[in-house]
């Protein structure tokens, strides 16, 4: 059973940074893949950044050059650091997670079986 927790959403003016987290516990294999997806009120929820077990990184191209991925091993925790906040980025933002590297290759909703409660980002304009 693999448990993952969020953390560092909050409101911030467009244009600002923020950082978040994922703690994830429990059995984690030596292959896997790690995402973040967000979901606007009324809205499907999109893939924004994901990264697998080998290091390799998938951006979204609406985030792409704002956001990045990174992940720490020793410490079971992966980061989303977001700048250049826009209002369109408010959302839940959600941590994903799957066994196999080959997860991240599409990075669909379908493909992780576990995900986070989530954390609220509020970009204001």
């Amino acid at each position: 059973q693999v448990q993952l927790v969020e953390s560092g959403g909050g409101s911030v003016q467009s244009g600002g940074s923020l950082r978040l987290s994922c703690a994830v516990s429990g059995y984690i294999p030596i292959s896997r893949c790690m995402a973040w997806f967000r979901q606007a009120p009324g809205k499907e929820r999109e893939g924004v950044e994901r990264i697998d077990s080998d290091g390799n990184t998938y951006y979204a191209e609406s985030t792409k050059g704002r956001f990045s991925i990174s992940q720490d091993n020793a410490k079971n925790t992966v980061y989303l650091q977001m700048n250049s906040l826009k209002p369109e980025d408010t959302a839940m933002y959600y941590c994903a997670f799957d066994y196999a590297r080959t997860r991240c290759i599409y990075g669909r909703t379908t493909d992780f079986g576990y995900w986070g409660q989530g954390t609220q980002v509020t970009v204001s304009s």
